[in-house]
């Protein structure tokens, strides 16, 4: 069993505990602080364990000529790359606005930190875990300089290899051993056929000792509930309060029904997964009481007669009497009295009849 480790405070990931379900905020709150406090309240009220930002200090994130590209997508928010970005980021004053907020709702609050400056302020805002967004798994002195800070931390591997993640674990490992990968594909919306949701069971094999995630870009949410059936431990999906609003990521996001439809169904599919004993359970004795069928003599049997296959059939019987899975251990057995056609054979009708118990 992948071993447990503390996400948040009082909040562990891993094991046997309850998936831990991220509502990526991300910057489809279009700039304002305000419709980031509501889809923060969105996210709790919602039932998501985390709401995560993305938070860049843009020179150090891109370069000038980055910045400086002209940006003419419907979604822009400026003339250059570098406006359209600088429209999407809260400052470090709003950033603790939104994480106070945040406290006063009762949800966990972090960001991904996609440069080492951010991480650096994230660090300083006391963020309980970070989040490595895929463009920076293969980024491996920024993974190194985030792992010794100590927190644990959620590594996306979307655009990697299988080589580049155990190159990313054998970074991280001996700095910082609270840390989970989540698998994951960076297309926006996600079509099925690239998921690839048997990475998670890749994964699970190759790292045995780290919980496994998702983090998904698709719509709808049955991908995400299937992730957890196959054992991931946290769940990530951006959301949103419109679909139809600007911006490259609202297309692939939850509006809120989605997102409270998930985490019901994350929590359904946990309750389902249950023991993996295979027995009959009480929930199934009045099914097996009404319909269980029992050993019947198939024609008259007279006492004494030892007995043998062809003189035995299985029917739903009334009394109830030997369960069909024990018709060839009564062949060869002697009956004490007579059994009439189509009567159920009981143990009080077979001599010496020792009961056996199931195990």
């Amino acid at each position: 069993m992948p071993r447990e480790f503390e996400l948040c405070p009082g909040r562990r990931v891993g094991g046997e505990q309850p998936c831990f379900i991220i509502a990526e905020i991300g910057q489809n709150h279009q700039g304002d602080l305000d419709i980031a406090k509501r889809m923060i309240r969105m996210a709790k009220e919602c039932g998501a364990d985390c709401a995560k930002f993305q938070k860049s200090e843009l020179e150090y994130k891109f370069n000038k000529k980055a910045l400086e590209r002209p940006y003419t997508s419907k979604h822009s928010w400026g003339k250059t790359y570098g406006e359209h970005k600088r429209h999407l980021e809260f400052s470090h004053d709003q950033y603790r606005e939104l994480k106070k907020y945040a406290e006063e709702v009762g949800i966990f609050f972090t960001a991904s930190g996609m440069d080492e400056m951010a991480v650096e302020f994230l660090h300083e805002l006391d963020v309980p875990f970070f989040k490595v967004g895929s463009g920076d798994t293969n980024n491996f002195p920024y993974l190194e300089k985030t792992a010794k800070k100590g927190r644990p931390m959620v590594i996306s591997s979307g655009m990697q290899s299988m080589k580049t993640m155990h190159q990313v674990y054998q970074i991280v490992k001996p700095i910082n051993p609270n840390f989970c990968f989540l698998q994951c594909t960076s297309a926006y919306p996600l079509q099925p056929e690239d998921v690839n949701l048997r990475v998670i069971s890749a994964y699970q094999t190759a790292f045995p000792d780290i919980p496994i995630g998702y983090s998904g870009h698709e719509t709808g949410i049955a991908i995400s509930v299937a992730a957890v059936a196959m054992g991931a431990k946290v769940v990530e999906r951006h959301v949103t309060l419109d679909k139809t609003w600007k911006g490259s990521d609202h297309q692939a996001s939850l509006e809120p029904n989605e997102l409270a439809e998930l985490v019901k169904a994350i929590r359904t599919v946990e309750q389902a997964m249950g023991s993996p004993v295979k027995q009959l359970l009480p929930c199934e004795m009045a099914c097996n009481e009404k319909l269980g069928k029992s050993v019947v003599a198939k024609v008259t049997i007279p006492e004494g007669t030892v007995l043998t296959l062809d003189m035995l059939t299985v029917k739903v019987g009334e009394p109830k009497g030997f369960p069909p899975e024990a018709i060839f251990d009564l062949v060869g057995q002697k009956v004490k009295r007579s059994i009439e056609e189509d009567e159920t054979i009981t143990e009080q009708a077979v001599e010496n009849h020792v009961k056996k118990v199931k195990c």
